[in-house]
């Protein structure tokens, strides 16, 4: 393990799965709880929640919060406030998962949304940043107007058309498509 260790924080990566670590160190089980209790005891590890580590309490938020339950990405209201699409400030991360649950962890609130297996796993309009999984401005549109008949957007200037369009199939949905497009055309009357 100590290799392991060694190689692991000098990657960029800020938060391990006990089964990452598991495969990584090809160490048994066992063996392995008893390495990380006392890599913990020593400080060289942060224990963050069950089954998850971190290098130290600097840990990525957003690399923890796809982290939690997989498969997941960071979406929603997180990735548009980001974007400037909607002006609330959230102090949630909000999380596209397989299941709807709200967890605290650390002192911070993950809200997962259930989306539809076959959505969740298609990657379209998801890309990978700082080894978390985050989904484009578009993509977060589309998975909010997937949930929600009606959300209010504060400013849809740094949405892609093209892409909403190109990512639009994926949902094979009739109601969003015409909630897409009536967003699109009202767009294009305020220009």
């Amino acid at each position: 393990m100590d290799n392991i260790l060694k190689k692991l924080l000098k990657t960029h990566q800020t938060v391990f799965s006990f089964k990452e670590l598991l495969i990584k160190s090809k160490s048994k089980e066992d063996n392995l709880k008893s390495q990380l209790n006392y890599y913990i005891k020593n400080g060289d590890l942060y224990h963050i929640r069950r089954g998850l580590y971190a290098k130290n309490k600097n840990y990525n938020k957003l690399e923890l919060a796809v982290k939690i339950l997989t498969p997941s990405y960071v979406g929603f209201e997180t990735v548009l406030s980001q974007a400037g699409i909607i002006f609330q400030y959230y102090s949630s991360i909000f999380v596209a998962s397989y299941q709807s649950r709200e967890i605290k962890c650390d002192n911070h609130v993950y809200i997962f949304r259930k989306i539809k297996s076959e959505i969740l796993t298609d990657f379209t309009g998801i890309q990978i940043l700082n080894n978390s999984s985050i989904a484009t401005p578009e993509r977060a549109f589309l998975d909010i107007l997937y949930l929600h008949k009606e959300f209010y957007f504060d400013n849809l200037e740094p949405i892609n058309w093209k892409k909403v369009y190109e990512i639009l199939p994926i949902y094979k949905n009739k109601r969003m498509s015409n909630i897409v497009k009536k967003y699109h055309q009202e767009f294009i009357e305020s220009q």
